[in-house]
């Protein structure tokens, strides 16, 4: 993973989300999901792109039922956006790099 990338859990949402001072990023994804690898590179070059501005997280689902279940999330990946601890952003499905960081920026203001 890359280094501007992090793995959240369930026990960490709360204080990595919706407690953080900067925006969020939250990849959500699973091992065996081909569009979730694919979108992986992408997701850490928008990190890499964004360091100080932007905090970028990925959740496996599959380890972490309780957040993927109280977000919704029925297909991945999913990319959800939070600001100032709440949801602001969702988009499903692969995303490139140009859309994904023009997001981001929305996002940010």
């Amino acid at each position: 993973m890359a280094k501007n990338v992090a793995e959240i859990t369930d026990a960490q949402f709360e204080s990595e989300v919706l407690g953080s001072d900067l925006p969020v990023l939250i990849d959500f994804w699973a091992p065996w999901c081909g569009p979730c690898r694919m979108l992986a590179p992408v997701v850490e070059q928008v990190a890499d792109a964004l360091v100080g501005k932007i905090k970028v997280l990925k959740m496996n689902v599959d380890d972490n039922p309780e957040v993927a279940g109280t977000y919704g999330i029925h297909s991945i990946p999913t990319l959800i956006w939070f600001k100032g601890g709440q949801k602001v952003e969702q988009v499903v499905g692969f995303s490139d790099e140009v859309s994904l960081k023009s997001k981001c920026l929305g996002v940010i203001g």
